[in-house]
């Protein structure tokens, strides 16, 4: 009897945690430059509720951006991430170097060189993500290229992912902090590889465009 009731207390808890080790009155951790975006009425009801232990890859750093993160997340390669956390580094180093040479060759140019290496991160996934793809739907026996927006999650894990790849495609002889690094520079300025994969991929949902209706039907 004692055992059937500590299967049923266990059950109705997991089956209100759907999956978390966490109740699910239980609030998400902010960060503090998260919280500084909140007005005083939001930010009081987090006193009153129990909030979630924050992940161990959280920073409360302003060095820490989650688009970082998750590029560290895409290099890393069976677990080694102090590995790949070295190489981002040395390729936000040679962006750095790279966009201070440029400084100094145009000194009259310096409100259009960016130097901050991160900031150029951002801006050439921004630039690299697309809005639509195309996908197979079978219609009548018959399968149609449908162009269908793309969510956020999506858009930035395919922008991220075509910028390591084009990195990868390049030169074996060089090394890949620096092939990456021009990637990136390349797509933070509107140019480059990438930046045509991602065109490609816009001018394929154009000309399907008269197989829109069909994501509906």
């Amino acid at each position: 009897m004692a055992v059937f009731y500590r299967i049923a207390i266990q059950s109705s808890i997991y089956g209100c945690r759907s999956m978390s080790m966490f109740p699910q009155h239980y609030g998400d951790p902010l960060k503090k430059k998260d919280m500084e975006d909140l007005n005083k009425s939001e930010l009081t009801k987090f006193y009153h509720i129990p909030i979630k232990a924050a992940l161990n890859n959280h920073s409360d750093t302003v060095f820490s951006d989650e688009i970082k993160l998750k590029m560290i997340n895409y290099i890393t390669k069976n677990g080694n991430r102090v590995l790949a956390r070295g190489l981002l580094s040395r390729t936000f180093e040679i962006i750095k170097r790279a966009q201070t040479e440029r400084l100094h060759l145009s000194p009259t140019d310096k409100q259009n060189v960016n130097t901050n290496a991160e900031k150029l991160l951002i801006e050439a996934v921004e630039n690299s993500r697309p809005l639509l793809q195309l996908t197979s739907i079978k219609r009548g026996g018959v399968n149609y290229q449908v162009p269908v927006p793309i969510t956020k999650k999506r858009s930035y894990f395919l922008a991220m992912k075509w910028l390591l790849d084009a990195a990868f495609e390049k030169d074996k002889k060089v090394c890949l902090p620096e092939r990456l690094a021009w990637e990136i520079l390349d797509a933070a300025h509107g140019q480059g590889r990438v930046i045509k994969k991602k065109d490609d991929v816009h001018k394929q949902c154009e000309g399907n465009r008269a197989y829109a209706h069909y994501r509906w039907s």
